[in-house]
């Protein structure tokens, strides 16, 4: 594509009605707008001087394999053949186009973001961080030892109701995302401290009337932040070097799971991923750990 080559004035009265005509049907925010405009002005400008009602297939096709050769990431290619295929379905709707050059452009795949974790071991330092001598740090430990025992949603773990644990048949009741509810396990190591926490420390920490399992220092429910900071806290306890976010011990609990021959549709149920897919996820860490491990210890790799 020559920087010289200008778009033919047509384009820009094209885009206009677009933009106007999909801000009047359908109220997109003006940050939308904007990003429907410069995806669809580069493409213009790509295939310049020819003006977008005159292009077809074989020009998108070039241009997407123009990103690609120079880098573009594949969000970002996404976000402009949506772009386009509004952009062209418009006006085949308009009758100023027969077809659209879009029909048979598919999305390109996402790359997989591979959740970070922590091994077992660094799990077993961040377990045994919490101060169990004190109220809170014995708070601590059971939150802990629950979310690595369930694989919960800090927001599920922080929002947990009495009425919830089953102490009898160790589990707890969880409703998630989309109000879908689930039984989840509870390993014995998180049974005992959650029973030792509930018969011993939490009364401490109540200063009035609570049902939720696990009440902050003033007595009420915790918030996720709350509880973030936490684990942060106890992570440079623990001296963990790696990144940590909100979900790593969720990601933990799924990934040592499969590394233990789990079933994946029992993980996926645990979790409460209502797809698979999101839940295969975890067999990719689970491969590139294995891939890490071989290339340290395997005389010839």
């Amino acid at each position: 594509m020559s920087e010289q080559v200008k778009q033919p004035a047509i384009n820009r009265e094209l885009l206009e009605d677009f933009l106007d005509a999909i801000w009047l049907e359908q109220g997109l925010s003006e940050n939308t707008l904007s990003a429907y405009r410069t995806d669809i002005n580069k493409f213009a400008d790509f295939i310049a001087p020819k003006a977008l009602l005159v292009i077809d297939q074989l020009d998108v096709q070039s241009y997407l394999a123009y990103r690609q050769d120079n880098g573009f990431k594949s969000r970002s290619t996404a976000r402009t053949i949506s772009a386009l295929k509004r952009f062209y379905q418009y006006f085949v709707r308009e009758k100023r186009l027969e077809i659209t050059p879009m029909a048979h452009i598919g999305q390109p795949k996402a790359s997989q973001n591979l959740p970070k974790t922590l091994s077992e071991e660094e799990v077993e330092s961040l377990l045994a961080s919490p101060n169990v001598e004190e109220p809170m740090g014995l708070r601590d430990k059971a939150m802990l030892e629950v979310l690595y025992a369930s694989g919960l949603r800090v927001s599920e773990l922080v929002g947990l109701r009495m009425e919830q644990v089953n102490l009898r048949q160790a589990v707890v009741f969880v409703k998630g995302k989309g109000n879908k509810e689930r039984l989840v396990p509870l390993g014995e190591e998180a049974m005992y401290w959650l029973e030792l926490f509930i018969s011993k420390g939490r009364l401490a920490l109540i200063k009035h009337a609570t049902d939720f399992v696990f009440p902050s220092k003033r007595g009420t429910g915790m918030t996720r932040q709350t509880f973030w900071h936490r684990i942060k806290h106890y992570a440079l306890v623990a001296d963990i070097q790696s990144d940590l976010s909100p979900h790593t011990m969720r990601h933990a609990f799924a990934t040592h799971l499969i590394n233990h021959g789990a079933d994946l549709r029992v993980v996926q149920m645990m979790l409460g991923h209502s797809d698979l897919s999101t839940t295969q996820i975890y067999t990719h860490v689970a491969n590139e750990r294995l891939k890490s491990i071989h290339q340290e210890h395997h005389p010839r790799a």
